[in-house]
């Protein structure tokens, strides 16, 4: 008889990233997916091209949302904006 050998399988270091499709994310920023398609055409959001499919990494979709604040005016930003224009 011959002898089978046994091939463990390689450990995996938990889940992979949380892709996501064009409509996933669209939903998940509450835009239209063909917003989302003109980000990924101006190459202002990560995306990743598997064969002919599209997916963006979720973590990449909050971090531009973070990026994108625009924090209010107040007193103190105006006097200061004032203050070095003059």
């Amino acid at each position: 008889m011959a002898s089978r050998r046994h091939v463990a399988a390689a450990p995996t270091s938990g889940p992979g990233p949380e892709l996501l499709t064009i409509e996933q994310a669209a939903q998940q920023m509450s835009m239209s997916a063909r917003y989302i398609r003109r980000l990924i055409a101006e190459r202002r959001i990560p995306f990743h091209r598997l064969g002919r499919a599209v997916r963006i990494n979720l973590t990449d979709i909050n971090n531009y949302i973070t990026s994108s604040r625009i924090e209010p005016i107040n007193e103190t930003t105006i006097y200061n904006h004032l203050r070095s224009a003059a």
